[in-house]
């Protein structure tokens, strides 16, 4: 296929693209050249309006002036400035305001460049953590079935999701997995949280997974509050909370991966604050540069952090980890403008409000061929639908292909299509979504 950008031939043949079927989509590309609010341009021209807040990040919508003013402004007077051992302000500044946003207690910011970073950086903290108070004996991690915590290999180690690791050797040892949290045979089709099961699957991690495991030995269960990336995964009534009276009851670390489910996707701030339990440590990206400049953070509890204080010796290094862009000045700026916007547009506050509008389009899908669930919680959907006997997958990237040549970007796992939009969101882009899905669901073969 011959292609031209910018007067030239495109080649699209040297980038090895990720998580992307590669020869499949260089034979038929689909590219996109500019966006703006709640819509990308493709390459021919066409709107595409963006029913994934690109990959679950541009919470804010794209293009926000007040960011990319904030990130040219931190391009022409400070490009970078070395994290280890030195400092800039911008970092200092984006990690208050964060903080200052964080759930109630945790209150300390480590930044990372995405959120596989951040989960493998609260892993290690965790581990840290217990070793530094003599607690020598808890090694062991443990994640839950399907969950997802990036591809570097501590979170896949403790991620749930067969395909990201089998290819990938034993990975890190002293890591098991807790039961997931769908049960579609009570909870099909719930509108927000399902009612059925929720203390009965966290009273199972106790009386399954920690009786086999001795909870000494446990250092952190770590969890997605809203399993996303494996389809939408919406937790029962009361789960959440008992899960954290478990750990608390066994001297276990909870850690929350909030990387999709931060920044308001839930109609609050954070997952933590809609299901009214606090984790010890908070694992965030995507929504919080908005996606403009990558960018990721651990929150911690403050016992956490002076753990480390009060253990190391005077002038030792806390904590040896860190990256080269930790904190980055234009990924500091970014973050910092976005959490402004945040606040000062009521983003979360909007979210909140057009909730039921998305949760009633959502599930008015019920009924048409292949549709076995609907799920959704905040402005976040799940639809799962049949899958073609021996090619799993097939039918839903079918509607992804169909719903792109309309007009409508939307995002499959399997045959799952998750639905997470910029939360500027308007009514009249609800409806053309789900209008498009179902025209789509209604022929899909």
């Amino acid at each position: 296929m011959s292609l031209q950008w910018n007067d030239a031939p495109l080649n699209l043949e040297p980038y090895w693209m990720p998580f992307t079927a590669n020869r499949q989509f260089k034979a038929a590309p689909r590219l996109l050249v500019s966006a703006q609010d709640m819509h990308f341009t493709d390459i021919d021209g066409r709107q595409i309006l963006d029913g994934t807040a690109g990959l679950w990040c541009v919470n804010a919508g794209h293009n926000r002036k007040p960011i990319t003013e904030a990130i040219q402004r931190q391009a022409g007077t400070l490009d970078y400035a070395p994290p280890f051992q030195m400092g800039h302000p911008e970092a200092f500044v984006a990690a208050e305001k964060l903080v200052q946003m964080a759930p109630k207690g945790l209150t300390r910011a480590f930044f990372t460049n995405s959120g596989s970073e951040s989960a493998d950086t609260a892993l290690k903290m965790a581990l840290a953590f217990h070793r530094m108070r003599g607690d020598v004996h808890r090694v062991k991690l443990l994640g839950r079935e399907r969950g997802y915590h990036g591809v570097n290999f501590g979170g896949i180690a403790v991620g749930g999701i067969a395909g990201n690791r089998k290819l990938f050797g034993t990975g890190l040892a002293g890591v098991d997995h807790i039961g997931h949290t769908h049960d579609p045979a009570r909870n099909a089709f719930s509108q927000g949280e399902p009612e059925h099961g929720g203390v009965e699957m966290a009273n199972a991690v106790e009386a399954r997974m920690l009786a086999l495991h001795d909870p000494s030995t446990v250092a952190a269960i770590i969890v997605e509050p809203v399993a996303g990336s494996t389809g939408v995964l919406v937790p029962p009534k009361g789960y959440l909370k008992r899960l954290r009276e478990i750990c608390d009851k066994h001297g276990i670390l909870l850690i929350f991966d909030e990387v999709i489910t931060g920044f308001g996707r839930l109609g609050r701030a954070w997952a933590a604050d809609r299901f009214e339990v606090t984790p010890d440590i908070v694992t965030c990206a995507k929504g919080l540069s908005n996606g403009a400049v990558p960018m990721g953070a651990v929150l911690v509890k403050e016992n956490i952090y002076q753990g480390f204080m009060e253990a190391a010796a005077a002038g030792a290094i806390e904590f040896p980890h860190g990256y080269t862009y930790s904190g980055h000045p234009l990924a500091a700026a970014a973050a910092s403008a976005t959490l402004d916007l945040y606040r000062e547009d009521g983003l979360f506050e909007r979210a909140a409000a057009l909730e039921h509008y998305w949760q009633e389009a959502a599930h008015s899908l019920r009924g048409l061929p292949h549709v076995k669930d609907v799920r959704n919680l905040g402005l976040v959907a799940g639809i799962e639908l049949e899958s073609i006997p021996g090619q799993v997958g097939k039918r839903a990237f079918s509607a992804f292909l169909q719903a792109f040549e309309q007009g409508v970007l939307i995002r499959v796992t399997g045959d799952i299509i998750a639905l997470s939009p910029p939360l500027i969101i308007e009514k009249a882009h609800i409806d053309q979504l789900f209008g498009t899905l179902q025209q789509i669901l209604g022929r899909l073969e």
